[in-house]
């Protein structure tokens, strides 16, 4: 990032932003050392190892509305610099491929997915699989689950967050910044977590909230947008083909096998407090992504020439007064964190819990060595995808919704109709073709058929031609 940025705009902060800021920041430590200290007193209360295995994990399966829905509505929102970049470029595509989709998926999920997850005695969604399919289908999902949520979109957000204050090396950034989530991470559970989250949730939707008002306080409503910005920003397509279009829609509906709705639905206290948890959810996002949306609208119209990365927090910068902006900027911190730290903690979880032999189940240390390793993996694959937080969402979500998402939804619809092995085939078939489609040297006509549609077609093949196939092989 140019260091140019961090000169001109780290002058706006005033002494008054910086105690909003840092005020924000302890709130945010105080609450995940609450969650640690209720943690303990749980556990101690209870002396058991199992029992201290799901309170780490699903806090005693004990999540309330409220929390349930202030964890889900941070945990969901980490990625805001590719949300804001996406309607900086191309303005509403941005509310339809990364808000309407997705809530369509929230309430199918709500309404034919929640009670069918309940009647199960499970911690995660790996073990849901093995019940419904088996222990190898079990180990595929996890693997799958793993690289899913490995949060490198929200370690290149908080590099950018970083880099965009105080200059300097993006890849430096990110491994310092992500360096501090994981020592925070370590301690409490899903509770500390949890307990983080409802500051992050309060402040977060606060901060966008407060530059939706000044942006229209400072250049006026709807109107300054359509004579400010190209005709293109209006079209929902966002001047992309209509299957590309739809490609985002598949990636949504890989949140049908996402495993931190399914960690907080298992640790919701009922079926009842996990649908209407993702009813009020959805309000919210929807509510949270016209302000997103719209916010990066009016930088793209009032500062069309900033970098589409880092100009939604650069403009609220500006039009911000003193004190809002210490708010909005921690607000965008906690976007970031609130999201950063579930993934973190989720995948070190599934490492640790899913993959690892049954030996390393229930050592803490091991668990804390998961967190980290995930931590350092996150930091090399940011900088591998250099930075590039769209790809990072249409590479590692096309692969979930194309060979993870038929298979487990055919399962809830027939149960005990597919096979352990009939999964693990169509799974591997699906992932063979799809990297294959997305690495090939294609004419025009088959390059705009996305790898993810690749991907279906194949996985569905595959659980149909099983059976014979099954066959020939014992021959």
């Amino acid at each position: 990032m140019n260091s140019t940025y961090q000169n001109v705009y780290f002058s706006y902060f005033t002494f008054l932003d910086w105690i909003v800021f840092f005020a924000v920041l302890l709130l945010t430590f105080l609450a995940v050392i609450w969650g640690h200290f209720l943690k303990k007193k749980s556990v101690d209360a209870k002396k058991a190892d199992d029992t201290s295995l799901v309170e780490h994990l699903l806090m005693g399966r004990q999540l309330t509305l409220p929390l349930f829905v202030a964890t889900l509505v941070a945990t969901w929102y980490g990625g805001i610099f590719g949300v804001t970049q996406i309607a900086f470029e191309k303005g509403i595509y941005n509310f339809i491929t990364q808000g309407v989709f997705w809530y369509i998926t929230y309430l199918i999920f709500a309404v034919f997915f929640v009670d069918k997850i309940k009647t199960h005695n499970v911690g995660t969604l790996p073990e849901l699989i093995h019940e419904m399919f088996g222990p190898k289908s079990a180990k595929l999902s996890a693997f799958f689950n793993f690289f899913n949520i490995v949060p490198i979109a929200y370690t290149i957000s908080l590099g950018l967050f970083i880099t965009t204050l105080f200059g300097g090396n993006l890849l430096i950034n990110t491994s310092i910044g992500v360096l501090i989530v994981i020592l925070y991470s370590f301690t409490g559970g899903l509770r500390a977590v949890v307990f983080s989250d409802v500051i992050q949730f309060g402040v977060m939707c606060s901060a966008v909230f407060i530059i939706l008002v000044a942006s229209i306080i400072k250049y006026g409503g709807p109107s300054f947008l359509i004579d400010s910005l190209p005709a293109s920003h209006f079209d929902i397509s966002g001047g992309e083909s209509t299957m590309t279009l739809f490609v985002w829609g598949f990636i949504a509906l890989s949140t049908l096998v996402d495993p931190n709705f399914y960690n907080r639905v298992f640790a919701a206290k009922s079926s009842t407090v996990a649908k209407k948890g993702l009813y009020l959810s959805t309000l919210i996002w929807f509510l949270f992504d016209i302000c997103t949306t719209s916010g990066a609208m009016y930088a793209r119209a009032a500062r069309p020439e900033l970098d589409s990365a880092q100009a939604y927090l650069i403009y609220a910068l500006e039009i911000l007064p003193s004190g809002f902006r210490g708010l909005a900027l921690s607000g965008i911190l906690a976007t970031i964190l609130s999201t950063l730290d579930s993934y973190l903690f989720l995948a070190g979880s599934t490492l640790t819990f899913d993959i690892l032999p049954e030996r390393f189940k229930n050592k803490m240390h091991i668990h804390y060595l998961g967190i980290f390793s995930v931590g350092v993996i996150s930091v090399l694959l940011g900088h591998l995808f250099e930075g590039n937080i769209k790809r990072v969402w249409k590479t590692l979500g096309s692969y979930s919704a194309a060979c993870l998402l038929l298979p487990v939804i055919l399962g809830y619809i027939f149960p005990k109709k597919i096979s352990d092995n009939q999964f693990v085939f169509s799974c591997m078939l699906g992932v063979i073709f799809t990297t294959w489609w997305r690495n090939a040297n294609l004419d025009p006509f088959w390059g705009q058929f996305d790898e993810l549609y690749i991907g279906i077609l194949v996985t569905t093949l595959g659980i149909i031609i099983w059976k014979p196939t099954a066959k020939l092989l014992k021959y």
